[in-house]
């Protein structure tokens, strides 16, 4: 535990903090009642993942599916301290197109010290496109990490509370949050033995596939635990002129018995032309059986089909998944 904590401050060091004296976050009270509390246990090993950010598993609040996303070294532009940063993510299967669903919301961190969640408020305007709400900072890192009110035993709490929810559409409804019990869940990480996995997925005809419509590529093992990569190959009706890639979890694997699997994915069109591979990669996601995750807007469909490119070649297109299970997610 030390050892993290020491080399999380040493990250610190490396990125030339500068305290920012301008944060501010507000004293809730016991008015804030989160409709998400999320734990996330060894809080310093999530920054030795040096991954950009960890999202919560889904919960659900007044008809819409939602996820709590932290960003541990979010930085603004133009500024080098990084601070802790949270947002509100809506699941794109909840949201209805051609409506404008307005969200007040609290992002929040718990004060042990305290005894109350501290935080700020804010509103967005969701809908089937734009699913991710403006990135919040909380408090900068480095005043987390010192022995204060905010981690204990190395862990951190974070919550959101959803106060208000205006959808915008021909009925020009307000819906009516309903408040019930906190939704409660923990994320694991590990400080090492990751399990690490890699798949290739050669596919001869691609461009004979089957435009209107996905295509799934075999079964592969990682962790005693069966994947699959999931491709649309003009994209989702979500998407914008690009390839929709996703990474998921086979149904048929009974993760609901147990804890869900924390996983960071890379997932690359390779060039076998030029060797520049097109790569995006995650921050940290939650999954179970059946549910997937990754990108509408992958790769723009005209740079895909480009000839100077090597992305497709002969009707044949590369695409590799490298997968890391670094931790446990489960619900209290």
């Amino acid at each position: 535990m030390g050892n993290c904590k020491s080399s999380s401050r040493a990250l610190l060091r490396k990125a030339h903090v500068v305290p920012d004296s301008e944060w501010r976050i507000q004293d809730f009270g016991k008015t804030h009642v989160p409709d998400l509390e999320w734990r996330i246990n060894d809080f310093s090993s999530l920054l030795e993942t040096r991954a950009k950010s960890a999202r919560s598993d889904t919960f659900h609040c007044s008809g819409y599916n939602w996820n709590l996303e932290v960003s541990p070294m979010h930085k603004e532009a133009g500024s080098e301290t990084p601070y802790v940063a949270l947002r509100l993510v809506a699941s794109r299967l909840s949201m209805v197109p051609g409506h404008m669903v307005h969200v007040v919301f609290e992002l929040s961190i718990y004060n042990h010290s305290k005894g109350m969640y501290c935080g700020c408020k804010a509103s967005y305007n969701f809908h089937f496109k734009n699913t991710y709400s403006k990135e919040h900072c909380l408090i900068p890192l480095q005043e987390l990490l010192k022995p204060s009110a905010f981690p204990v035993d190395d862990s951190c709490v974070f919550g959101v509370e959803i106060l208000k929810i205006d959808v915008s559409s021909t009925e020009k409804k307000a819906v009516v949050v309903q408040k019930k019990a906190t939704t409660v869940q923990n994320l694991f990480v590990q400080k090492k033995g990751f399990i690490k996995g890699t798949y290739t997925w050669n596919m001869n005809n691609f461009l004979e596939l089957d435009l209107d419509h996905f295509v799934r590529s075999p079964a592969f093992e990682v962790g005693g635990h069966k994947w699959y990569v999931q491709m649309y190959p003009c994209g989702k009706r979500y998407s914008t002129d690009c390839l929709s890639l996703y990474l998921y979890l086979d149904a048929s694997d009974e993760l609901h018995l147990e804890s869900k699997k924390v996983v960071v994915m890379t997932v690359s069109i390779l060039d076998r032309k030029n060797g520049i591979h097109f790569t995006r990669t995650s921050g940290l996601l939650v999954f179970t059986g059946g549910h997937g995750w990754g990108w509408a807007n992958f790769l723009e469909l005209k740079k895909l089909k480009d000839p100077s490119g090597g992305y497709v070649v002969e009707s044949s297109c590369v695409v590799k998944a490298d997968l890391t299970i670094i931790g446990l997610s489960n619900d209290s």
